[in-house]
């Protein structure tokens, strides 16, 4: 703690985030005045915590009494001193620190999302080999939106008007939110964020952000942080920022496309390489890998009922498991680059996806296929057919979970608890959802039927 210390006395913080990331990316946590932060060196939280659905209730009582202690105890949070970031919205001198969560015996917690992720790197670790991964996120712009049963709007730019259309990597468009991305920009370099570049996508006041590329664990912090300070930016300038997997009906959904390269720790080189340049056996295996268990952890790349309205035929969210180069059709993409920066882009995984879970995912279906030399199908030459795929995705989070819930990879490699737990979540999420009347059974069944 006294690096930690040094730094809170150093910036003048006098009010302190504990945070950690619960099953569905939600940030949950304390607020403590700093002197308190410091002599009690963390936090204490109940375990049910981690059992939280996206609504704030819980899991049923079958899983729910099998994972936690009948008595709801506490589990302790220990500060991690190199995740501390000073947030730039508060009127307090506030910082935010992610916590790791551990038992009353030290070990850690098998249902907190940074737990797992720091367990799919031991696994590499174990192997001598270092995951370099590079996020990037899309998102929308909207009105800000006080009736959910009304769809979102696009909101008014600089010029006073409303975006329509569809402006693709245009500069004018972008620059319509340029105040909003301004404090974006500023508010991110402030946290050590490493955003690069900034594009208008294919939807309506629909951008991407891009991260360089880094350590795994520290940029799924990144995109955990990312995803309140953009948030927090947008409502400082009366609209709002959203990263549902498909918030408006007939436009594009918002992705977290994944890049991912693996390094030998000793030699420092990518492993997906050979010596003379060629693609290496790891590089196929690492592919055959992500086409084989996908399927089997796809609720951790796309974890909501939401999340399954983005996979439509045609679109730029891909429903196969092809692979390509420089194709943009396929769910795996592979980028032209140097051999040394020989990289795989999984495309599946949604904005909506909590970012330790889905880089947890594809990591762990690529080491897989490495450690078993998982043969990957013949690459994709143009446009990928969906009717060649063998491999086919869950297209439901119904059946998503179904499939998970008959993994073995998912029990020997995530547990048998975290397995258990977060899919009950995921179904206490489904049952939640079924018990609503949309707006569309009002609309034409109403009066009709």
């Amino acid at each position: 703690m006294k690096k930690l210390t040094a730094y809170l006395n150093e910036q003048k913080i006098t009010e302190v985030e504990c945070v950690i990331s619960d099953m569905t990316g939600i940030a949950r946590g304390k607020i403590a005045p700093v002197a308190k932060f410091i002599d009690e060196k963390g936090m204490r939280m109940p375990e049910s915590v981690l059992l939280q659905t996206v609504t704030g209730d819980y899991v049923e009582d079958e899983p729910y009494d099998a994972l936690l202690d009948n008595a709801d105890i506490d589990f302790v949070c220990v500060p991690d001193e190199s995740a501390v970031f000073k947030l730039p919205w508060t009127i307090e001198a506030t910082a935010q620190v992610i916590h790791d969560t551990y038992d009353k015996m030290g070990n850690p917690i098998e249902l907190s999302p940074r737990n797992l992720l720091k367990k799919v790197l031991k696994l590499y670790d174990d192997k001598g080999w270092k995951p370099v991964v590079a996020p990037e996120m899309e998102f929308y712009l909207t009105r800000r939106n006080e009736d959910p049963d009304q769809p979102l709007i696009p909101p008014v730019g600089r010029s006073g008007r409303q975006e329509s259309g569809r402006q693709s990597f245009s500069i004018d468009a972008a620059n319509e939110y340029d105040p909003l991305f301004e404090d974006m920009y500023d508010w991110c370099e402030l946290q050590g964020l490493d955003i690069d570049t900034l594009i208008h996508e294919e939807g309506t006041a629909q951008m991407e952000i891009n991260f360089s590329h880094g350590d795994a664990l520290s940029m799924a912090d990144q995109v955990f942080v990312f995803k309140r300070t953009l948030k927090e930016a947008a409502l400082k300038h009366g609209v709002c920022a959203t990263f549902m997997a498909k918030p408006v009906a007939d436009e594009p959904g918002s992705a977290m496309h994944l890049h991912q390269s693996i390094v030998d720790v000793k030699s420092g080189l990518n492993i997906f390489s050979m010596k003379d340049g060629t693609k290496s056996p790891l590089f196929f295996s690492y592919i055959g890998g992500l086409q084989k268990f996908i399927p089997e952890l796809l609720p951790l790349l796309a974890p909501n009922v939401n999340s399954f309205r983005r996979f439509l035929p045609g679109t730029s969210a891909p429903i196969n498991l092809e692979w390509g180069e420089e194709n943009r059709t396929c769910g795996l993409r592979i980028p032209e680059s140097s051999p040394q920066n020989l990289r795989v882009e999984n495309r599946i995984a949604g904005a909506d996806s909590n970012s330790y879970l889905s880089i947890a995912a594809s990591l762990l279906c690529g080491y897989i296929g490495m450690v078993e030399d998982v043969k990957p199908s013949t690459p994709v030459q143009g446009r990928a057919n969906e009717s060649r795929q063998s491999i086919s995705l869950p297209l439901t989070l119904e059946e998503a979970l179904g499939v998970m819930s008959e993994s073995m990879a998912c029990r020997e490699y995530l547990g048998e608890a975290f397995t258990m737990g977060y899919i009950a979540v995921k179904q206490a999420d489904l049952a939640s959802y079924k018990r609503v009347i949309s707006s569309w059974e009002r609309e034409f069944l109403l009066l009709t039927v």
